[in-house]
């Protein structure tokens, strides 16, 4: 991980094969199955407020309350329920855009993996 003030050193990663840390999940967040959440922080701004990563989700349906995201699916595929709010079909190749606050219910359908970067 990468952390100042300027831009991150530019770099590559091939996400399909980043060695990934567990991230444990609140149990209260999760609605039904075993779900495992791993990942890793690429880059981090000094301030914390800027994060570039990679996150993974094993199936399963958990809940959580979003940070102000973009993030592109590399593999797998889930049903993103944004409470009173649209529902998002993602798969491998689709970018979405998550809200600060938005309150969602994630059904993974097959193990996702994305590449994302949270603004705080």
């Amino acid at each position: 991980m990468t952390t100042n003030d300027q831009a991150p050193a530019s770099f590559a990663v091939h996400i399909p094969d980043v060695d990934l840390e567990p991230e444990p999940l609140d149990p209260a967040q999760i609605v039904s199955g075993e779900p495992v959440v791993t990942g890793k922080v690429l880059w981090e701004s000094a301030d914390g407020r800027q994060v570039r990563g990679i996150w993974q989700i094993t199936p399963g349906v958990v809940t959580d309350t979003e940070a102000n995201e973009l993030f592109v699916v590399v593999s797998g595929r889930a049903t993103v329920a944004v409470e009173g709010g649209a529902t998002l079909e993602i798969g491998p190749g689709d970018a979405c855009v998550l809200r600060e606050g938005d309150r969602t219910t994630w059904t993974v359908h097959e193990t996702l993996r994305k590449a994302y970067h949270i603004s705080l």
